[in-house]
């Protein structure tokens, strides 16, 4: 009684068919497949992002610049008042 027969995978496959139609199934299938490419290039363009130096503001030819704390402090505190 814990695990399902063949026969019962069937009927539920059925049901799903019915329920859903194929044509339904096929769109959701496509609908997942093109998030997924969504995610990948959304991936691939982050990491290129960070490689190119040119798009980092704390870089300045190759030189990293030291942040001000009080004035990052100051930012964020002007954020959450309004």
């Amino acid at each position: 009684m814990g695990s399902l027969s063949i026969w019962h995978w069937v009927v539920v496959i059925a049901v799903i068919l019915l329920l859903f139609g194929r044509g339904k199934i096929s769109e959701l299938m496509g609908d997942v497949a093109q998030g997924i490419k969504s995610f990948k290039k959304g991936m691939a363009e982050d990491d290129t992002a960070k490689a190119d130096p040119a798009a980092d503001p704390k870089t300045i030819a190759g030189e990293v610049k030291p942040a001000d704390p009080l004035k990052q402090h100051a930012q964020t505190e002007r954020k959450f008042e309004g």
